[in-house]
């Protein structure tokens, strides 16, 4: 079946989160750019993130410091010259973003203006975390969603999917590899689109849908991940995701993230019998890096049989918790609870993907033409454990020196002038959803289980086995039956879930998030894990 529509784009960014859309910005005026929205065009990880975005802003802080925290938060693994590179860049990164319109807290006036306020959180020697109360991400993504909209370049389309990247191999066209176009399921017309493209840019943030409890909306589902996998390119340190420690444990907010910022303000983290437990496990206490707090938290759950474990901030003064934090004091009033006064029963959740696409410092990837930025990238910043409020910063320095690049290549890069359209000719209408459903909840199931906080070879191998049965029923699903957004992301899903698992039998050690009992100890001389398609 023909396609309805073909578009025609210097740049298709697939992505709208902070990532994408600064990028789009950098790029409009320039030369003519298409975002895809997923979702609505605000919908994604950026519009949830509270914590801030960590840069050096205060004179008794520095860039060396901000390196030597990440270093130290990603266990031995980070690439320091990727390192250096973000926070080097990241003032001028953070700059722009203000002078988008995004107003940062500030707390005194000097004579060269406001102050910002700088909070701090886990892994960070010093104050340095710009952020807006206690969503940051809101005002980010509000503030370049309408840039964006407005602006005459960019062309937005939303509720918008990308089934996969087109390469120019695969349609027999002669030279170096390249891509040159993407497949694009409109979700309101229900058919699938055609986009021609002279550079392509993913931005579709990570793949913590792979499991069960998570803080990420519905639409993190790995596709980006996957697209630039099926399409050739190496993935690398998948086998490190990131649990955020203290997600609300509630029944009507499942996903509903606490802020590191809390514990950055004094919180405790409390048993359920009100002691505290984390200066057993680390002297940094609520203080110490993602991994350990999660893991401390996980073990104390087993080891009491407990379902949670208790956040609590209520022996700050009540007026500067409203004043900080009032969108999660807002959010748990309408649940009864009063953060004020009351501890809050938490449990850690799948938060961040930090491993992903292999790119360089201009988030190219294995495939001319092809860039990755933010979340759906591998950087080398994260290494094993991402550091607090350096994911919102990445996507900033990436979002720029992406679109430095394309920039300078995008003269050379001709565009094809016929893509061939999809095929539905020999598929027809499913009537067997419910078969998706049962996939998606029995992968996040035993994901969670398998692939956790703690794991096992034996475990993982049992995930592994599971994963080789779903992907031979779903991909003999999607010969069969046409597109549909649940068959779209259980396919990226599944994709991504191999490749985690996979990633994760190949360390034979335990660092930073990828804890496994039967290699308790952390090897010499680690390097990343990478897989070549």
């Amino acid at each position: 079946m023909q396609p309805s529509t073909e578009y025609t784009t210097d740049v298709l960014v697939i992505g709208s989160g902070a990532a994408g859309l600064s990028l789009a910005l950098r790029l409009a005026g320039h030369c003519e750019v298409m975002v895809l929205s997923k979702g609505p065009l605000d919908e994604g990880s950026t519009l949830y993130a509270q914590g801030g975005i960590a840069a050096v802003f205060d004179e008794t802080d520095s860039v060396d410091s901000h390196v030597e925290d990440t270093l130290i938060a990603g266990a031995g693994v980070c690439d320091r010259e990727a390192v250096e590179f973000i926070a080097g860049n990241a003032r001028h990164c953070v700059q722009w973003l203000i002078d988008q319109g995004v107003l940062f807290d500030t707390e005194a006036s000097t004579p060269n203006g406001d102050r910002y306020h700088l909070t701090r959180e886990g892994g960070h020697s010093h104050r340095r975390i710009l952020h807006a109360a206690d969503a940051t991400g809101k005002a980010v993504e509000t503030t370049l969603v309408s840039k964006a909209a407005a602006h005459p370049g960019i062309q937005i389309l939303e509720r918008c999917n990308a089934v996969d990247l087109i390469t120019s191999n695969r349609i027999g066209l002669p030279g170096t590899r390249r891509v040159v176009g993407a497949y694009i399921w409109n979700r309101a017309e229900e058919l699938v689109e055609l986009c021609r493209a002279r550079a392509v840019v993913l931005a579709t943030g990570g793949a913590s849908k792979v499991y069960q409890y998570t803080t990420n909306p519905d639409i993190s589902s790995g596709d980006g991940i996957a697209m630039a996998w099926r399409a050739g390119c190496r993935i690398a340190n998948l086998e490190f995701n990131q649990f955020h420690p203290t997600c609300l444990f509630h029944p009507q907010a499942r996903n509903f993230l606490l802020t590191e910022a809390l514990r950055g303000e004094g919180a405790y983290l409390r048993r359920p019998d009100g002691s505290r437990f984390m200066p057993d496990f680390d002297a940094r206490a609520e203080l110490a890096p993602r991994d350990i707090v999660a893991r401390a938290i996980d073990h104390e759950m087993k080891r009491l049989g407990a379902d949670c474990m208790y956040l609590d901030i209520s022996h700050r003064p009540e007026a500067f918790i409203r004043q900080h934090f009032p969108t999660i004091y807002d959010k748990l009033l309408t649940l009864d609870i009063d953060l004020t006064r009351q501890p809050i029963p938490i449990v850690p959740a799948a938060h961040y993907t930090c491993g992903g696409v292999m790119v360089d410092k201009h988030g190219r990837t294995d495939l001319d033409g092809l860039y990755a930025i933010g979340e759906v990238s591998y950087t080398g910043l994260h290494g094993a454990n991402r550091l607090a409020s350096n994911s919102l910063l990445e996507c900033l320095v990436y979002g720029w020196s992406a679109a430095e690049d394309i920039l300078r290549r995008l003269p050379t890069i001709a565009q094809v002038r016929q893509l061939p359209p999809w095929d539905e000719s020999q598929v027809s209408n499913s009537d067997e959803e419910v078969v998706l459903q049962h996939n998606w909840h029995e992968l996040r199931l035993f994901m969670w289980d398998y692939v956790g906080i703690v794991r096992t070879t034996k475990r993982l191998e049992r995930a592994l086995h599971r994963i080789e049965l779903l992907t031979r029923e779903i991909d003999e699903y999607y010969s069969n039956f046409r597109i549909s957004n649940n068959l779209l992301e259980v396919r990226n899903l599944v994709q991504v879930a191999e490749l985690i698992v996979k990633s994760a039998l190949l360390r034979k050690e335990s660092r930073g998030l990828h804890f496994t009992l039967d290699y308790p100890a952390m090897q010499p001389d680690p390097q990343p894990t990478i897989l070549q398609p």
